[in-house]
């Protein structure tokens, strides 16, 4: 398996191990991080050529995969303001 960049525990090191807990306590959270890996993979097949796509449609994905991260970025920093 290649390695698939922007992957949550490399662009927040700092919150794994929050992550790792709301992904198994917080279901807003298990599905938000879900849609973001299938995002990722998603644009990283279209990147790579596996899924070949057309460059608006992988701009669109790749929008949707800045949104879902920017909207878990908030979710961590609220669970981590309310600690």
């Amino acid at each position: 398996m290649s390695h698939t960049p922007h992957e949550l525990a490399e662009d927040f090191p700092e919150h794994t191990a929050l992550m790792h807990d709301l992904r198994e306590k917080d279901a807003h959270f298990a599905k938000l991080s879900d849609a973001y890996h299938t995002a990722n993979r998603a644009v990283h097949r279209a990147e790579t050529d596996v899924e070949p796509t057309s460059d608006d449609h992988l701009v669109q994905m790749r929008k949707e995969r800045m949104h879902l991260k920017d909207e878990i970025y908030r979710y961590l920093m609220q669970q981590t303001a309310q600690s």
